[in-house]
């Protein structure tokens, strides 16, 4: 069979221009396309899969499309390691390029992996491996920068502008039975941490970055915008930290209950009916005080707007989700009052506080993961991870 369907042309398009190996002829001629299963079908021929001898991922092709299909098995190449991922969770921006074809300034242009938030099992050594052997539990760090330039040697790795980020177009995630990986960037796990916890440490990298970007320190009052996956992290994270008090904002009940559990002293539920100074003034209300910190977990504007005024003055309001590239935000309220604005792009040497987090027992983020799917399952798993009335936090695709 002759390469000339266009979805794995443009896999190795995106190949070409990430500078991994290409997808091979003779690979693809022994997978016929057939073998995919369409989103509409919403059920996995069992009979047809087997993840010891063969390589399946989830490829988002284009808007709304998303697919399991099959592709070549990975070879690591020198400095890398083969693994067989074992949990992988489904983030919200994996949803959003689903549905919407792009996140923030990432615009899905060619088929793309998705995928990020994984951990794996060592099966396969590349040469000049020292620290790793076959059978280490790892975490993924997904983003791999050059480690040379400006902002790399200055700490900030986050911000390489050669950074290589998986599932980010035009580069694969993770979301494959077997994958390769830098060992630099990859992180023995200690037994204590589940499977389902190792694959929760992006996320929970994010939550890190978020409260130190602020910072929010001991004793500092605090606003959460968004009790999702992340701002549910940032809420444990910075519970951890000293901080308080916490108070944390969702439009879902269900939500706001699992941030009581996770220790908020209070929750405020959102309602759209309202004005963001009418909202604000409230916050304030129910926190006691204006807020010293706001982290914006949502990335939506009236939640963006809000944050910023009910910010004390002389605070600082930190936007940490991902929305639309141009938002009309309430300027002169920040500046005449030195709200400090600031961005958060991921997260830089995140990954050792993440684990030492959950090692030592600090953290018991184990509730979040709500749902879990067979890889088999991945689609299912995608829609679960849409609809908010199926009750999700954190759905993860194990194998």
């Amino acid at each position: 069979m002759k390469i000339a369907d266009p979805i794995w042309a443009a896999l190795n398009h995106v190949a070409t221009v990430s500078g991994a190996r290409k997808f091979s002829p003779i690979s693809h001629a022994s997978y016929p396309l057939k073998k995919r299963i369409p989103l509409s079908l919403k059920i996995f021929i069992h009979t047809t899969m087997s993840t010891d001898s063969r390589n399946y991922a989830v490829l988002l092709t284009k808007k709304d499309d998303l697919q399991i299909v099959e592709i070549p098995m990975p070879e690591p190449a020198h400095g890398e390691v083969q693994l067989q991922t074992k949990a992988t969770g489904i983030c919200g921006s994996d949803v959003h390029m689903w549905k919407h074809g792009q996140i923030g300034i990432f615009e899905v242009k060619n088929p793309v992996i998705l995928g990020h938030e994984s951990m794996g099992v060592v099966t396969k050594l590349g040469e000049g491996i020292k620290t790793l052997k076959v059978g280490d539990r790892v975490a993924i760090e997904p983003g791999i920068p050059c480690s040379a330039c400006e902002q790399c040697l200055g700490g900030r790795y986050n911000l390489c502008p050669e950074l290589v980020f998986k599932s980010t177009p035009p580069y694969h995630g993770v979301l494959a039975n077997y994958i390769t990986h830098p060992e630099r960037w990859l992180y023995k796990l200690p037994d204590t941490i589940s499977d389902a916890e190792a694959a929760l440490l992006e996320p929970l990298s994010v939550a890190i970055a978020a409260v130190e970007r602020a910072p929010a320190r001991p004793a500092h009052s605090l606003l959460i915008c968004g009790a999702g996956p992340i701002g549910l992290l940032v809420l444990a994270v910075s519970r951890a930290r000293g901080v308080g008090p916490i108070l944390i904002t969702d439009m879902q009940p269900s939500r706001l209950a699992v941030a009581r559990q996770l220790g908020a002293d209070h929750v405020f539920q959102i309602d759209p009916t309202h004005s963001d100074v009418a909202t604000a003034q409230e916050i304030r209300r129910v926190l006691g005080e204006a807020p010293e910190v706001s982290l914006e977990c949502t990335g939506i504007e009236s939640s963006f707007r809000t944050a910023i005024r009910a910010t004390r003055d002389g605070g600082c309001c930190c936007l940490v989700g991902v929305g639309k590239n141009d938002q009309t935000l309430p300027v002169n309220d920040f500046a005449m009052r030195e709200v400090d604005i600031k961005g958060l792009f991921r997260y830089h040497h995140t990954w050792p506080k993440a684990i030492r987090l959950l090692q030592t027992g600090k953290l018991d983020v184990k509730g979040l993961v709500t749902h879990q799917f067979d890889f088999k399952d991945a689609l299912k798993a995608f829609e679960v991870a849409a609809d908010y009335s199926k009750g999700s936090i954190k759905v993860q695709i194990v194998s």
